[in-house]
């Protein structure tokens, strides 16, 4: 099956790609294009999938670069190929021929580009991520190697939307905590029960960093065809979920 890539305009002309579950060599719970070496997934099927990504980008597997996430605002700057994964949440990188990439299945995968400047970003942004300011942080990273604020666009992939979100008040009040404002993103669910809109958070912090951010409107959990999902998987009772990647280069 043929991979399905989504872009967008707004990272043109830098090749770039949300990559949907289509298209790979994974069988099972993880049918499809699984790219985390984190799941229980077969080795060689998720290689052979990031083969096809790193072909996809006309880059090799060993220059299509991950991190070991793990929800923080740590960002690194990447200038060859990683013999080991750090631990970190962003990347930037103004090196051509080296793809960043990024893993997600609801968190909020986000591309990073000054093209004038020729200076890419990635970052994995979750909940816990985005409160930790790991969006800003990688802007910073971008502008500290050569990128201009006001140039830098950002787009946000595919992400749980706020109808299949639902959190509880010790969620929300770590947010309200944060900032009252922060009350914008809830929406009043069952009982105790709030609607959380990350996407719309995710928007906001890029654009108070200064950048332009947009969100390419897709729903991870509601779309089982096209996207892995860590919270329809606990919903529908599976042991493991697949991981999409998120990729761009110069």
């Amino acid at each position: 099956m043929t991979l399905e890539i989504l872009t967008s305009d707004s990272l043109a002309p830098l090749r770039h790609g949300f990559f949907t579950r289509r298209g790979g060599a994974s069988s099972g719970i993880f049918e499809g294009l699984n790219c985390g070496f984190g799941s229980s997934d077969q080795r060689d099927a998720v290689a052979t999938n990031r083969a096809r990504v790193a072909g996809a980008m006309d880059v090799t597997p060993e220059t299509l670069v991950s991190v070991h996430q793990i929800h923080s605002a740590d960002v690194i700057n990447v200038t060859e190929p990683l013999s080991e994964k750090p631990k970190a949440d962003g990347m930037v990188t103004a090196t051509p021929g080296i793809a960043l990439g990024v893993l997600s299945a609801d968190c909020q995968p986000v591309l990073f580009a000054d093209a004038d400047a020729q200076v890419v970003g990635a970052a994995h942004a979750g909940w816990g991520g985005a409160l930790r300011g790991v969006l800003e942080a990688t802007v910073d990273a971008m502008v500290e190697i050569g990128a201009s604020r006001s140039r830098i666009t950002a787009v946000i992939g595919p992400s749980i939307s706020q109808a299949a979100y639902e959190v509880g008040p010790e969620f929300f009040d770590r947010f309200v905590d944060e900032d009252p404002e922060n009350t914008r993103f809830f929406a009043q669910g069952e009982g105790d029960r709030l609607q959380f809109d990350l996407p719309a958070y995710g928007l906001h912090r890029l654009r108070s960093a200064g950048v332009t951010a947009e969100w390419t409107r897709h729903c991870t959990y509601s779309m089982p065809e096209k996207f892995y999902s860590y919270r329809r998987s606990v919903h529908t009772g599976e042991a493991d979920y697949g991981r999409l990647i998120a990729t761009i280069r110069l």
